[in-house]
């Protein structure tokens, strides 16, 4: 065949048969591209920042465009298909491709928890859904978003609106204001005029790391994010690795139900921050990275306002606190998919060990601690781990941040013994709400599954829930009443988990959306949902796909004439 007749990939585009005028794939071009050197001004182009810059071009545009996406890949040196996964990853960007009409201008997300849920958010979201234009107004569901105690709540823009009505929503959506609004907290002078950073320097000064350990371990101090890790033994393990050191804090509190993170940040975020600060000097990090989750937009606010104050202030270098923002996806709640989001990835849980204690953000030694975690580790080096180890119930030391909604007459956050039990802490929260009778309750979020009323008496705390089946997490405790079915309570958790398993490993990709649809029949195949949380359970790389179970072996266990 002569070199002219051959067919191929240069001799098959316009030009007389002089080849392409451009490569293959998606072009750059010049306007977009101009339009996203403006937006990302003098930062680093680093492989990092992708997500934050994902953030901007979602920001001022609404959504990104293909042209954004191929113009931000030629701009940070990464190929198109690196930087359009990362995008795809995550609910709160909207890829869009040629041809594709953009997102509305208004999006109303309802959340759909199981408190939102038992509040009348699937009422809610028809109302909005039939009430409105889907060409001006989009009306989507989401996840939990950290409000349970206010439910059912919906967010237009970056404004929560919460006990939420079809005409409230109608009155925000006029006012059109969509932005945080900002809670009263406590603010930098104010916490040092009341003695606050004053622990920090002395420990700065001439403090003893391994001392502040001891009284961690005294208070009997653990991870607040669910793990339940004694807390001062991680500095140890992070210290035994050769520096730099880095520390990471997980502010991405995405467990339906839970939202005391939230509550402690949006009123004394200091209490939190000098503890992130006592922590990075027990270890020598370098940096820390605060990353908190996007669906707490005043809180992402009030850090950037007092983590500028601190920097002003001399306590930190600028840049020393590197704030990420999320962008919606609960497994980042998970310590290395976390990591994985900080450097600017999909997160995906990474295979163990090693552990990010020894191999964490970009290879380094990494300290993880979680908000309420620092919120205590500040409180017991100011007044002693007496606040803690003094307090004593059911043989139980220590206190516990309670995260309670559903059928409770006053839902909210409420400091307890760590040893209360669901009595306890329905008391607490005012009683059961108006006309409803106690039947189950969810000890620590969906991952924890339904326990029967008739386990009233057992402690909630680690370790005492086990031999039922299932743990206190993050101790977010939803309260369901007679008029519930813990069926549905199961499949709205198991529904949750099949939208946020990141779909890494077969277990939990197939097995959470086999288990749905398994839930949704009449009558539940026992033996053939038992097989399959066992496979989930025992094959699953992470927490997720082997705690999803739990809800459907809990139900079958307690409820049998529900199913």
């Amino acid at each position: 065949m002569a070199l002219d007749e051959q067919k191929g990939v240069w001799k098959s585009g316009r030009g007389g048969g002089k080849g392409r005028a451009t490569p293959k794939g998606r072009q750059l071009d010049d306007a977009a591209w101009e339009e996203v050197r403006a937006l990302l001004g003098d930062r680093p182009r680093r492989r990092d920042l992708l997500i934050e810059f994902l953030h901007l071009i979602q920001d001022r545009y609404g959504h990104l465009s293909a042209a954004h996406l191929r113009a931000l890949a030629e701009e940070m040196r990464l190929s198109m298909a690196e930087v359009w996964e990362v995008a795809t990853f995550y609910a709160h960007f909207d890829t869009v491709r040629e041809g594709e009409a953009p997102p509305p201008d208004l999006t109303i997300r309802v959340c759909d928890s199981l408190s939102c849920e038992l509040a009348g958010s699937e009422a809610l979201y028809q109302a909005l859904s039939d009430g409105h234009d889907p060409s001006r107004v989009r009306v989507l569901r989401a996840p939990c978003m950290g409000r349970c105690d206010t439910a059912p709540v919906v967010e237009i823009g970056h404004r929560h609106v919460d006990h939420a009505t079809f005409a409230s929503i109608e009155v925000t959506i006029a006012a059109g204001d969509f932005h945080p609004v900002i809670p009263d907290y406590e603010d930098f002078d104010a916490y040092v005029a009341g003695g606050g950073y004053a622990e920090l320097k002395a420990l700065r000064a001439n403090g003893d790391w391994e001392k502040v350990q001891d009284d961690l371990a005294s208070a009997g101090l653990r991870g607040m994010g669910g793990a339940g890790f004694p807390s001062g033994k991680k500095w140890g393990f992070v210290r035994a690795n050769p520096g730099p050191r880095l520390m990471a804090v997980n502010g991405d509190e995405g467990e339906p139900g839970t939202f005391k993170d939230r509550y402690y940040l949006e009123r004394t975020p200091h209490l939190v921050l000098e503890g992130m600060l006592i922590a990075a000097w027990a270890v020598e990090a370098e940096r820390i990275y605060l990353y908190m989750r996007d669906e707490y937009p005043a809180v992402l606010k009030i850090l950037a306002t007092e983590i500028a104050a601190l920097e002003a202030a001399g306590i930190v270098e600028p840049g020393y606190i590197d704030l990420r923002r999320g962008a919606g996806a609960y497994i980042c709640g998970e310590e290395s998919a976390m990591i994985e989001s900080i450097e600017g990835k999909r997160g995906i849980p990474r295979l163990r060990p090693p552990y990010v204690a020894q191999d964490g953000i970009f290879g380094l030694p990494t300290l993880v601690h979680n908000i309420e975690t620092l919120h205590w580790i500040a409180r017991i080096t100011r007044e002693g781990h007496e606040i803690k180890s003094e307090v004593e119930h059911n043989d139980r030391k220590g206190m516990r941040s309670y995260s309670v909604s559903g059928r409770v007459a006053k839902p909210g956050v409420y400091l307890l013994p760590a040893g209360s039990t669901i009595t306890d802490v329905i008391e607490a929260a005012g009683g059961m709400a108006e006309g409803h009778a106690f039947k189950a309750y969810q000890p620590g979020g969906p991952s924890s599954g339904l326990l029967p009323a008739s386990l009233h008496d057992v402690p909630l705390d680690f370790d005492t829930l086990q031999p039922h089946g299932t743990f206190i997490g993050s101790a977010a405790v939803v309260v369901l009443s007679d008029k519930d079915s813990a069926r549905d309570a199961a499949l709205n958790m198991l529904r949750f988990f099949e939208a946020e398993s990141c779909g890494q490993c077969t277990p939990c990709r197939v097995g959470c959306e086999k288990a749905v649809k398994l839930m949704q029949a009449e009558t539940w195949d026992a033996p053939l949902l038992e097989d399959l949380c066992t496979v989930m359970a025992d094959a699953s790389i992470c927490g997720l796909g082997q705690a999803a179970p739990n809800p459907i072996r809990l139900v079958m266990k307690h409820f049998p004439e529900e199913i």
